[in-house]
């Protein structure tokens, strides 16, 4: 079959698409000849040599996928030859086939083509175990995401106003930020003319909001603690604006705050498994009634990888990026 190799880390130059053997199966696990593959920032961490894959995935990036089941283990019940389906990886996506285990597989949603239902797994599955799992978002709750034009926040906007919260999101051109108001954000800041803690200040009368979902990290730190109300949560899943911080802790006793943080790609099969069930069962209703839809940016053929991740990288897009075979 064909992948993408990372060739050496580095840039995305470093991304070549070469013959490779087919990837083995074991007794719980199906082998999806893969239609697309849609882009995640931990893909450009992963070629830059700074989020490897876990032991025994895939090495070929790609952390969510769409397809036609090839072949299935013996173990594996539900999914048989020829059904069409999506999947969460722990790698491998980018590539002609994947085997990945059968808990970790989802029907196409009713309304959703092939191809588009590649941008869903991952997000889905982040959003709903970070914001809902974990956090329990609930009804008339504000909820601020930052980066409201990724693929984790079209998502999230979509998914937080559906079950009744106020969205709040920051952006960084008018663009970006018509298309959040579009998909329903309540108060849409954007980050580079004004301050956010000030205007989510102002928008809920000096007192903050309930839960922020946050991608930024260390930068923005001490800002999200200022900018939650009393009993907030702050969820951080990426540190794109650094590891570090420095902290004024008294408002976490002041305020009863509770800051947490996780990723997806690491977590055991076991606990993936609890995910999806619940993705498919809260979420995919959701997208079905039409009330979430997958945000396509653009589509390329996996031979054009390397420009996938340059536009990825530069931030420009709204929404997914997806590769094709």
């Amino acid at each position: 079959m064909r992948a993408v190799v990372i060739t050496k880390p580095g840039g995305p130059e470093v991304l070549e698409v070469q013959e490779v053997e087919d990837p083995k199966f074991g007794d719980d696990e199906v082998l999806i000849k893969v239609a697309a593959t849609a882009l995640n920032r931990a893909d450009t961490l992963q070629r830059m040599g700074k989020y490897p894959p876990p032991k025994g995935a895939s090495p070929y990036p790609g952390l969510e996928c769409s397809g036609i089941v090839e072949a299935v283990g013996k173990n594996v019940t539900r999914w048989v030859v020829g059904d069409q389906v999506c999947a969460l990886l722990s790698g491998g996506g980018y590539a002609e086939k994947v085997a990945v285990p059968g808990v970790q597989v989802l029907p196409i949603p009713h309304g959703v083509s092939l191809r588009d239902a590649a941008s869903l797994p991952e997000v889905a599955c982040t959003v709903w175990s970070t914001v809902f799992m974990m956090s329990r978002l609930s009804p008339g709750e504000s909820f601020l995401v930052h980066g409201g034009s990724s693929g984790i926040g079209t998502f999230a906007i979509q998914i937080a106003k559906h079950i009744g919260a106020r969205v709040f999101v920051t952006a960084g051109n008018e663009e970006k930020l018509r298309f959040c108001k579009e998909l329903g954000a309540d108060v849409c800041i954007n980050y580079k003319t004004q301050d956010f803690v000030k205007r989510v200040k102002e928008e809920t009368e000096g007192k903050g909001v309930d839960f922020i979902l946050d991608n930024v990290g260390g930068s923005y730190f001490q800002r999200n603690l200022d900018s939650l109300n009393v009993d907030g949560r702050l969820f951080i899943i990426g540190t794109q604006g650094g590891p570090i911080a420095e902290s004024n802790i008294s408002c976490f006793i002041a305020k009863r705050l509770t800051v947490q943080g996780a990723g997806l790609r690491n977590r055991t099969t076991e606990n993936k498994s609890v995910i999806v069930s619940e993705v498919e069962k809260n979420v995919w209703p959701a997208i079905e009634a039409g009330k979430v839809k997958p945000v396509i940016y653009k589509v390329f053929p996996l031979s054009e990888a390397a420009e996938a991740h340059r536009i990825l990288e530069s931030s420009t897009h709204i929404g997914k990026i997806l590769l094709v075979r």
